[in-house]
């Protein structure tokens, strides 16, 4: 099984955050995570809840390395254990559904 986990990291009192997003991307890449990069949020699937969460702390932390004084981090789980999907199911899904009007 797999988990799905959208997250935003906010170094508070910064106006552009890219340069911490593309950290944070570079990181996910080094960890062989596989993710979604969307315009407000990063979404990762794991195998388990705790690799996750494990993998949100570090790039939480990565913040305050890159100088950020207050970090504000918000997560959002999908933890669904009747079957296995992914991220793309999930999308074929409503996708598959606009078509069918």
């Amino acid at each position: 099984m797999s988990v799905i986990i959208e997250f935003v990291i906010v170094p508070l009192g910064e106006i552009s955050l890219s340069r911490y997003v593309a950290q944070v991307v570079k990181f996910l890449d080094k960890k062989g995570v596989k993710y979604t990069l969307t315009p407000m949020a990063t979404i990762i699937e794991v195998p388990t809840l705790s690799e996750g969460l494990k993998i949100i702390e570090e790039a939480h932390e990565l913040m305050f390395e890159l100088g950020a004084k207050r970090v504000s981090t918000t997560i959002r789980i999908d933890d669904r254990r009747d079957k296995e999907r992914k991220m793309e199911d999930k999308v074929k899904s409503v996708l598959e559904k606009v078509k069918e009007g």
